[in-house]
């Protein structure tokens, strides 16, 4: 297939953007890219589909993710953070069957593929959730996924024992650990690659050092990357100075987990040490600025970060504190955020953001040798972005279009691994009205089944 006609940001090494560009799809890959005319004249018999007036941008690589919660999406609006957990999403996640997870799974995935987003790492899929289903919505969505299973064996959360989590949520080393590394053995590699499956450790305080050093142990051994979040909240800084007087970073290493098959998420509450660490281990953080902001969990040293060479990636987090999927709104956020948090209105630019949210996110997930640029030999994964609308008129830059204009709305076509996914703003993969109406039914069920229908409703009267 002869993509051409279209505005390509490549962000391959040299940041080259083409005007009038084409790109040629054999397979999976991409066989050839550069200027329309070229193109057209050395596969003139191809089938050619003509994107004059679109932009053409690397996948959306979305490195943090819940894709349970989209199905409990303004089900916590407004709530400080134990309220939030304790009180709503912990237990309604306790409630969940197996099939409530297959039908989050593929709201998630059908509103990310509409969005852009042709890459994703889920953080922390529970046992009862069904990672079977989890697996099974990727591969018949044409996603590519990077699955993280939980790994705990505590129910609390920092170190404050009021944090406790929902029974049905609790789970054992056999259970997580354990049945990561049978997932892992199941289904890594699958759906022609585009399945891998991660350690997704609780939160510390959730998981004891022996568990860690334990799952850090066989992630090496069995190359199993490892994905956590970490001093999202000032409560996780106050648990880490529990510990021996722990920094995050200082109590990461101690029990080996940190490393370049890492990806720590949220990294709020760091100092300048912690920063050092993170750089010269290699271990990938992943900026959610949604998510710290709605629930008030402050705003990470990005600018700080980047400087000191950690490579950043983003993430939406979970729809009960973003509302969202669409990762170009994540990016709009995450280029505007930390101007007025440094009071530098050269922070973090738009070109950052857009690098952040392709190759610095294929980098945290070990896949930019073949995805978050689009390059020959590369993986075809690309979003376009139709321009031909009175919002987005006009624009001189590209990418300042991209990160600063659209939303996932103006997405009109997906490709991941070559296959189009979705064209004309439509799913070709999975039957969009039959997700989300099954998804709002079950939603439903779940809150009831929680004990929770007197509390998740509006608060102004409804008639």
């Amino acid at each position: 297939m002869l993509y051409v006609h279209a505005t390509i940001i490549t962000v391959n090494s040299s940041r080259d953007i083409i005007s009038d560009g084409a790109i040629f799809v054999q397979d999976s890959r991409i066989a050839a890219i550069g200027k329309s005319e070229a193109l057209l004249k050395e596969h003139s018999h191809e089938n050619v589909v003509d994107l004059e007036g679109r932009i053409i941008i690397p996948g959306l690589v979305n490195t943090h993710m819940h894709t349970a919660q989209t199905m409990l999406r303004g089900a916590a609006d407004d709530l400080e953070l134990v309220s939030w957990l304790c009180e709503r999403i912990w237990p309604l996640q306790g409630n969940f069957t197996t099939e409530d997870g297959y039908a989050a799974a593929r709201l998630s995935i059908a509103e990310m593929l509409k969005s852009g987003t042709t890459c994703f790492l889920e953080s922390m899929f529970a046992d009862r959730y069904g990672f079977d289903g989890l697996c099974k919505a990727v591969e018949e969505s044409g996603i590519r996924g990077c699955l993280g299973k939980i790994v705990m064996d505590k129910g609390t959360y920092a170190a404050d024992p009021a944090w406790a989590m929902h029974p049905g949520l609790v789970e054992d080393r056999k259970t997580s650990l354990l049945g990561a590394v049978a997932m892992h053995e199941k289904w890594n590699g699958k759906a022609n690659g585009r399945i891998r499956v991660w350690f997704g450790a609780r939160t510390p305080g959730g998981v004891s050092d022996e568990l860690y050093r334990e799952m850090s142990a066989i992630s090496r051994e069995k190359g199993i990357p490892v994905t956590m979040h970490c001093a999202e909240v000032a409560a996780d800084r106050a648990f880490f100075a529990s510990q021996n007087n722990h920094t995050p970073m200082s109590y990461c290493s101690s029990t080996n987990l940190l490393g370049p098959a890492t990806v720590l998420v949220h990294m709020v509450h760091l100092d300048s040490g912690d920063i050092t660490t993170l750089a010269e281990t290699g271990t990938h953080v992943v900026h959610c600025p949604s998510s710290n902001t709605k629930l008030a969990s402050g705003i990470a040293k990005v600018p700080e970060m980047l400087a000191a060479g950690v490579n950043v990636s983003l993430g939406t987090d979970g729809a009960p504190c973003n509302n969202t999927c669409d990762m170009l709104q994540e990016i709009r956020l995450a280029g505007i955020l930390h101007k007025v948090a440094t009071g530098d209105p050269t922070a973090v630019p738009a070109e950052t953001v857009l690098e952040m949210a392709t190759i610095g996110g294929a980098k945290a997930l070990g896949l930019d040798d073949c995805i978050g640029s689009l390059e020959a030999g590369k993986k075809a994964d690309f979003a376009v972005v139709d321009m031909r609308k009175v919002e987005l008129q006009p624009w001189f830059s590209p990418v300042s279009a991209v990160v600063y204009t659209a939303t996932g709305r103006d997405v009109e076509m997906v490709v991941v691994d070559g296959v189009p996914v979705v064209e004309h703003g439509k799913l070709l993969t999975m039957d969009e009205e039959q997700v989300w109406k099954e998804a709002a039914a079950r939603a439903r069920q779940v809150v009831e089944r929680a004990g929770l229908g007197g509390k998740v409703r509006a608060r102004w009267p409804v008639k």
